[in-house]
Formats: C-alpha cells, sequence, structure tokens
C-alpha cells in the first residue's frame, strides 16, 4: 500500500465513488474542490497496486494554531478491516506534528456508532456537548438545525 498526497485530479475520482462507499447515501457535496485546491498538502490518498482504496482529507486550523481538523475519511468497502483508516489518520498524524500541532479535532454524527466506536479506539475523547443522546454527548445542531454532532479530540 502507498499513500500520497491528494491531487487536484483526485477530486472527481473520489466524487464518484463516494456515494457508493457510503451504501448509497449522498456524501458527494461534502467534498467540494476547495478540499482538493487548497487542504491537499494534509489530505492524502492509500493506494494498493494503483487502485485508489481510501482517502482522508484534513487541514490544518487556522484560528487555532495547536490544532488541525480531519473533515473526511473513506475506505473503499472491500479493503475495510485492514488497517488502511488507521494507517491514513497516522500519516495525519506525523504530517501535523511536523507543523507543530498536537491537537486533532473531528465530527460525525450521532447516529454512525461505528465511526464513534473507530474514533475511541483510535484514542479520540468526545467533547462535551449539550445533550446527551444514547450515552453519547452531543452538540445539538452543530451543522445547523437538526444537525447534531459528536464532537472528538485527540491529544498527540
Amino acid at each position: 500500500m502507498e499513500i500520497r498526497t491528494l491531487q487536484i485530479s483526485d477530486q472527481q475520482p473520489i466524487i464518484s465513488v463516494l456515494n457508493e462507499w457510503w451504501g448509497g447515501r449522498e456524501m458527494a457535496h461534502m467534498l467540494p474542490a476547495l478540499f482538493f485546491h487548497h487542504f491537499n498538502q494534509t489530505s492524502f490518498i492509500s493506494e494498493k497496486n494503483g487502485e485508489m482504496v481510501g482517502f482522508l482529507v484534513g487541514f490544518l486550523s487556522q484560528a487555532h494554531p495547536c490544532e488541525a481538523y480531519i473533515h473526511f475519511v473513506g475506505v473503499h468497502p472491500n479493503y475495510r478491516k485492514q488497517k488502511i483508516g488507521q494507517t491514513l489518520y497516522r500519516h495525519f498524524f506525523q504530517k501535523v506534528q511536523k507543523e507543530e500541532r498536537n491537537i486533532i479535532r473531528c465530527i460525525t454524527s450521532p447516529q454512525n456508532k461505528g465511526s464513534i466506536a473507530y474514533h475511541q479506539k483510535m484514542g479520540f475523547t468526545i467533547c462535551s456537548g449539550d445533550e446527551l443522546i444514547d450515552g453519547i454527548e452531543v452538540h445539538t445542531n452543530y451543522d445547523g438545525a437538526g444537525s447534531d454532532r459528536v464532537v472528538f479530540e485527540k491529544k498527540l
């Protein structure tokens, strides 16, 4: 498996598989061109035998000089449980540490129990929210009305 920096030309290949990788959910709108143009130095593609098997889109916080943010991570359904996501996360951690960032943040929806468990397994902690849903701290309306999110933090 090889990991390389995201390129502008990767947008269409990622967008073309995104909804399929998410079981038909409409997710392509989550990765507009700006991520490929402006955050490619902290975003990565994982390839196996020339095939894209995963990606991570992240960036350095402009507002918080010690922080970085993981916006979106995807792993091809046929390659899950092969530590591709974990490898991409670790690659991102190494990159942002070189930029003197030691706090990583990310979010997920409270319904995404798999994502919550995965982030906790990766050493992320759930930040205090304003509501408890199914025993999980949630930030209500984080991404707009009705778009509650679980907020994670990891200290490197």
